[in-house]
């Protein structure tokens, strides 16, 4: 017998953190009104109005073996993830990464939220932050009005760091006669663009002097170091994309003979029908002729078609350790929480992962229970407790990390990786099982 709809949690924002958390709450019985001011306002980085847009990367990160990625898709898929289901629905060959085609996958979770029954869709500018119990996950492209109502009510100005997304070429115009498929962990699912010692060099010149788009009123924002501009990157060295994104290590070139290429630039697979791909690490703030004309130096993409070029735009976050608890709750406000990208979560998944604890949260408030607080051994528990304690004065945005784990002496002393790793995932969801077992307000 499903629960009595107890009371009603209002959620800001349809990206992935917000549908993941309207969605959740949805599942445990809660009436939802979820907010979404797209289409009546649009950001500088979304094109549609569905849910969960992605408007970067196409890749959710590892989702298999013993990567701090793949522990946390774990854990999350123990609370039965809409983002993950829609990812596994959307999925795209991609070796051991959760890669999806953009438009599926939106229009699954969109699906999914505008069928559920206890969740209502609101289509318009939420200017103040909400009365009563409310979620806040309207990522770093928070609306003016609403982000100057945030800090009136948590009394913190947010911080900021540029994000940017890579271009994506159509499939046609690559030309394989210069690449080839491969992974270097043996699958076919990427296309490889391999570069000599000259043709590199040639490259890495014209990257480093192409004019960039101006930054204008985010001229103070630093960059993320996971997602530094390709640009960026390789004016800290002229070898440095050779150990990032242009690595050739694990490769090999067919097309001579089997041997490493000197560099690699690789393609993902972008959608379902294989007609679009993105270059992978190749984020980039260059003006778009200039993307143009730099990237047809690679000897395969020497006639690409662009279906999109990178872009850049500022991404805020507030001062977390200063408002948030564990909890995901505002220490100001026991009834509102926030979500996403704005709490200092790098990542897709991370972003969702926090809807999921906002949800449970928010349904055990209405319900009368005590907030859970996630153990410190799950990557989801590591993860928000770093969120809410680390040092608010050198605070920067975290991905899922095994360096955010607290170890016992005699497991630090484990000198293989593969092994100590193993430790930390049977412990972690192991726990996670257990605080699971203790969420009352779990089910609808």
């Amino acid at each position: 017998m499903k629960k009595k709809l107890s009371s009603r949690v209002t959620v800001v924002g349809g990206g992935l953190a917000g549908s993941e958390a309207a969605y959740q709450l949805a599942q445990r019985g809660i009436a939802v009104d979820l907010y979404e001011m797209r289409p009546v306002t649009m950001t500088p980085a979304h094109h549609t109005e569905r849910f969960a847009e992605l408007v970067c990367s196409n890749s959710f990160g590892g989702d298999q073996g013993l990567s701090p990625a793949a522990l946390l898709k774990a854990e999350m898929r123990l609370f039965d993830s809409l983002i993950l289901k829609a990812g596994g629905e959307a999925r795209v060959d991609a070796g051991s990464a959760l890669a999806v085609d953009r438009e599926i996958f939106s229009a699954k979770v969109t699906e999914a939220i505008e069928s559920h029954p206890h969740i209502t869709i609101h289509r318009e500018v939420v200017e103040t932050v909400p009365e009563g119990p409310t979620i806040i996950a309207t990522g770093p492209l928070t609306h003016a009005s609403l982000s100057q109502s945030l800090i009136d009510t948590l009394g913190d100005n947010p911080l900021s760091f540029f994000d940017a997304a890579a271009p994506i070429v159509f499939g046609d115009s690559i030309d394989m006669d210069y690449a080839f498929y491969g992974s270097r962990e043996g699958s076919d699912d990427y296309i490889n663009c391999p570069l000599t010692k000259d043709e590199y060099e040639a490259f890495y010149q014209a990257l480093v002097t192409a004019e960039q788009h101006q930054r204008h009123d985010f001229e103070d924002a630093s960059f993320f170091e996971g997602c530094l501009p390709i640009e960026e990157l390789a004016r800290r060295g002229k070898r440095t994309p050779l150990f990032g994104p242009m690595k050739p290590t694990g490769l090999s070139n067919p097309l001579e003979g089997g041997r490493r290429p000197y560099a690699v630039v690789q393609l993902r697979r972008d959608n379902a029908a294989g007609s679009l791909w993105s270059l992978v690490g190749f984020q980039t703030n260059l003006r778009w002729g200039e993307q143009k004309r730099v990237l047809q130096m690679i000897p395969a993409l020497h006639r690409a078609e662009f279906a999109r070029y990178g872009v850049m735009h500022r991404n805020t976050y507030l001062k977390s350790p200063k408002i948030l608890e564990a909890s995901l709750n505002t220490r100001i406000r026991p009834d509102l929480w926030l979500a996403g990208q704005m709490i200092g979560v790098e990542g897709y998944v991370e972003s969702a992962a926090s809807g999921i604890l906002c949800a449970v949260n928010a349904a055990r408030h209405v319900n009368g229970e005590e907030p859970l607080v996630l153990p410190r051994e799950t990557m989801m528990g590591a993860l928000f407790y770093y969120v809410s304690h680390a040092d608010p004065e050198s605070f920067q945005p975290m991905n899922a990390t095994f360096g955010l784990f607290e170890l016992p002496d005699e497991v630090r002393a484990i000198k293989d990786k593969r092994e100590r790793r193993q430790w930390m995932k049977d412990r972690a969801l192991s726990v996670m099982g257990t605080a699971l077992a203790l969420d009352t307000a779990r089910y609808a």
